[in-house]
């Protein structure tokens, strides 16, 4: 099944491909390229996400919305939730499993860091899960930091599965419906305004916290 499903790539029609670009039918064109993937099977949908975790200048909304759009909403949440969480928490227990390392060990002892997962240690699902439920949260970083602290695996994978699956689910309702939108323009613009919402909520969570985190750090210093 695998072979066949990779097998797919070959037979992907570059000349109709073409052929829509030079007509301007776009729409057209992002449902025959859709399909094209969803034909390739699941395991692109679990390992783009997957990859994300190690490489996180990869576009994740991208793949989110992708998986959503050409395996529709439940299939595509469930491949983009099981990749990226089970990526963030392999990261995490590597980081945790070689914190050792010179990189790791320098890492910790520096000044904002040490801050924060000094004030993860001792907050921890909450503020984790809050964070990991806005698609423009530092997630690399994140998840690097909290590997640092004493928050114990269980508890970090909690919160992954909880924040992630929220987050991903708001992008894949999205993407569920994106070829959808040029047909709707309404729903086009409630769905940017709700991402720039989004944005402005995570970056608002962010930045209170590590307020708090300041504030209750000067507190101990008086």
């Amino acid at each position: 099944m695998i072979a066949y499903n990779i097998s797919n790539l070959i037979h992907i029609n570059v000349d109709q491909i073409d052929a829509l670009i030079e007509a301007n039918e776009y729409g057209k064109l992002i449902d025959f390229l859709l399909k094209s993937y969803a034909s390739l099977g699941p395991i692109p949908g679990f390992l783009l996400p997957f990859i994300e975790s190690f490489l996180p200048f990869l576009p994740i909304i991208l793949f989110v919305v992708t998986n959503a759009a050409a395996y529709g909403l439940l299939e595509g949440f469930l491949l983009s939730w099981s990749g990226t969480s089970a990526g963030t928490i392999v990261v995490f227990i590597l980081v945790r499993r070689y914190q050792h390392l010179r990189f790791f060990r320098w890492l910790s002892r520096n000044k904002q860091v040490s801050k924060v997962t000094n004030w993860l240690s001792r907050h921890g699902f909450g503020p984790l899960f809050l964070l990991l439920c806005f698609p423009f949260s530092p997630t690399a970083i994140i998840n690097v930091v909290a590997a640092l602290t004493s928050m114990g695996l269980y508890q970090f994978v909690l919160a992954v599965l909880l924040g992630k699956g929220v987050m991903v689910f708001t992008i894949s309702y999205v993407g569920e419906s994106i070829t959808s939108f040029a047909e709707n323009p309404m729903r086009t613009i409630i769905v940017a305004i709700s991402v720039v919402i989004l944005w402005v909520v995570g970056k608002y969570i962010e930045s209170y916290l590590q307020k708090r985190s300041e504030e209750k750090d000067g507190d101990k210093m008086n």
